[in-house]
């Protein structure tokens, strides 16, 4: 099979930093690649060079020809007085092109026979890329993502111009289809429903993201770009991270084993020197060319290290209290009647979709709002660090190091002094970017220097209103180990999932009508009770509720009994669980086993594959059993 796209030693970089170092890649028809690497290391620009976007400085870049591609990119759509049916018909410029070709091609008088297989080619293209009937293809992208095509590109929120942005990627059905960030701005159920979306498409797809959930659920490969060059591995985030770890150990070994020879080496011809002037020239050569290899050598960046200053003072055995609060603005209760006692060494996430009132119930929480009714009291001995306070009172005129260090050189860490650039060097800023000014960073640049500024602070109750936005994988899981050791008590809100059941030991969800209720466990714990989020002011949790209700009506057959091919169905689902369960067992047990990754690389990346695929058939049929018993 031809790949869509191929790299051929691709080498390309800006100013010193290099991005990719001879590069090979390849993109088949049908997978689903995620992109993975620390912010910096070049999966934008990999976007970029695959979409023909920018060239490389050396190597080459091959795609197929003719290739339909589309681009989601990570920024979101400009808030314009453009309609949402022009918005996404831009994406049609290609195939309105083909179209007009077409026509002129037709209307010559005696075409000749290149020119007949001409309006061939175009007229299989045009076919492949929706018809001719343009307005047919824009009412079929909106009916399917529940686009409002009549409205205008500002009336809309972000999460709306997020979901039109991939309706403009999408119409034009391409080939390849290349997503920048494409959870950014959705809340919890659009990001399902974009993973549904993503699964259910025909086409290959090529994405960046740091939600490691989508990654896990999505992906069939992952490309980890690392210090310039690209390897490749079979499955989802949890093979990744197996496969990413055997990697740097093997690569550690061989570093060792290379520099104890390299030092052997060294001693030979010093030796040499002293002892005889005739040398093995072979060897010298060999020697040079160690130590130029060894010049070469690129060591892996850093781990995030996160500290928090834990308070020396215990808070009260009871943190907050909270009895029958109802809360809202406008007549419609965002809160109805909730109570809670959070204890001391809680950790508690929230949970719901956007505009359903997650904030409000924070600032209700730490006494920042009063209710309309009920009591919230506050226990004694609170020391609070709370992160959205501090991402308001943000100074984007000074420095990194001026607004973490308040001026002084030095901070105060676990009750040791400690330099201010030391100190960010463990939240990834190298000395230069911490004398940066705020207002140059990044969104997730940002978050990182709140997250260093909250956690010098003395704290027992640490609130955290959305902290992993923009943050790459690495300080994400950084940050999760830290949690997951932190002793006081944590409140936080997240649309990560990953991070929830990392961090949370129970949750609150906003339910129906304003209703709030705790579960134990994380976010994947809640969800094995198959309950629903309430459905917030965000326009695209509507829409998304709304097009899984209808999928759900149809999927019943008959509320409360079966037709015979369901029930049939729902009767051999048993033994089938049973059976995936067995062969995932299996499978994980050889994966498991100390010698599995010596073997043949075919035959590992294989056998992942097979275990991911099982899994996710696993997944699937569970599901399914759910599913067909609600019905009953």
């Amino acid at each position: 099979m031809i790949p869509l796209v191929r790299f051929d030693a691709v080498s390309l970089a800006y100013g010193d930093q290099k991005i990719l170092v001879d590069a090979d890649l390849a993109i088949e028809p049908g997978e689903r690649v995620c992109l993975i690497g620390r912010n910096g290391a070049g999966k934008s620009s990999t976007l970029k060079l695959i979409s023909g976007a920018v060239d490389p400085d050396d190597g080459t870049v091959e795609r197929r020809s003719r290739l339909r591609l589309s681009v989601l990119e990570q920024t979101l759509a400009d808030a314009s007085d453009q309609s949402v049916r022009d918005f996404v018909s831009a994406g049609l410029a290609d195939q309105l092109e083909r179209i007009a070709r077409y026509e002129a091609l037709s209307a010559e008088p005696d075409p000749g026979k290149a020119t007949l297989r001409e309006l061939e080619t175009f007229e299989r293209e045009i076919v492949a890329g929706g018809g001719w009937n343009i307005d047919s293809q824009i009412e079929s992208i909106a009916s399917q993502l529940d686009l409002p095509l009549s409205q205008r590109m500002n009336e809309l929120s972000g999460g709306w111009r997020r979901r039109v942005a991939l309706g403009r990627a999408l119409v034009s059905n391409p080939e390849l289809l290349l997503l920048d960030e494409p959870t950014n701005h959705l809340d919890l159920s659009a990001i399902e429903w974009l993973e549904d979306q993503i699964i259910r498409y025909p086409g290959a797809v090529v994405f960046v993201t740091h939600d490691r959930s989508l990654v896990e659920r999505v992906a069939t490969r992952i490309v980890d770009i690392d210090r310039g060059h690209i390897r490749s591995w079979p499955g989802g985030y949890r093979h990744y991270l197996r496969y990413k770890a055997q990697a740097e150990t093997d690569e550690d070994r061989e570093n060792r084993e290379f520099d104890k020879k390299l030092a052997e080496e060294e001693a030979w011809i010093r030796r040499g020197i002293k002892a005889r002037e005739h040398r093995n020239e072979g060897r010298v050569r060999a020697l040079y060319k160690m130590r130029d290899e060894r010049a070469r050598r690129v060591a892996r960046a850093r781990a995030a290290r996160i500290h928090i200053n834990e308070s020396a003072e215990l808070s009260g055995r009871k943190v907050i209290e909270v009895h029958r609060v109802t809360h809202g603005f406008g007549g419609k209760p965002l809160v109805r009647d909730f109570s809670l006692c959070v204890m001391r060494g809680d950790r508690i996430g929230i949970i719901g979709n956007n505009g359903i009132g997650k904030s409000t119930l924070l600032k209700l929480l730490l006494g920042e709002l009063a209710p309309d009714s009920g009591t919230v009291k506050l226990g004694t001995n609170l020391e609070i660090a709370y992160f959205d306070q501090l991402r308001r009172e943000l100074d984007t005129t000074k420095t990194v190091a001026e607004l973490i260090g308040e001026g002084r050189d030095y901070i105060s860490i676990y009750g040791r002094k400690k330099h201010v650039i030391a100190y960010l060097t463990d939240f990834l800023f190298t000395a230069k970017r911490a004398r940066t000014r705020i207002s140059a960073l990044s969104g997730g640049e940002r978050n990182r220097v709140i997250l260093a500024k909250l956690f010098t602070r003395s704290a027992n109750l640490l609130v955290l209103d959305e902290p992993t936005n923009d943050l790459d994988v690495e300080t994400l899981e950084a940050l999760e180990a830290r949690l997951r050791e932190y002793g006081a008590t944590l409140i936080v809100v997240s649309h990560d999932r990953h991070f929830l059941d990392a961090v949370c030991t129970s949750t609150l969800v906003f339910e129906a009508d304003g209703v709030i209720k705790k579960y134990a466990g994380g976010y994947s714990d809640w969800t094995r009770q198959r309950r629903e989020l309430a459905i917030g002011d965000s326009e695209q949790s509507r829409s998304s509720k709304q097009t899984g209700q209808r999928r759900r009506r149809k999927a019943a057959a008959a509320p409360g009994k079966l037709t015979y091919r369901l029930q049939r169905e729902l009767d051999e689902l048993p033994k089938r669980i049973a059976e995936l369960e067995r062969r995932v067992a299996e499978l994980q047990t050889a994966v498991n086993a100390p010698e599995f990754y010596r073997r043949a690389h075919d035959e590992v990346r294989n056998e992942l594959a097979e275990l991911a695929t099982a899994e996710r058939a696993l997944e699937d049929a569970v599901n399914r059993w759910a599913e067909l018993e609600e019905q009953v």
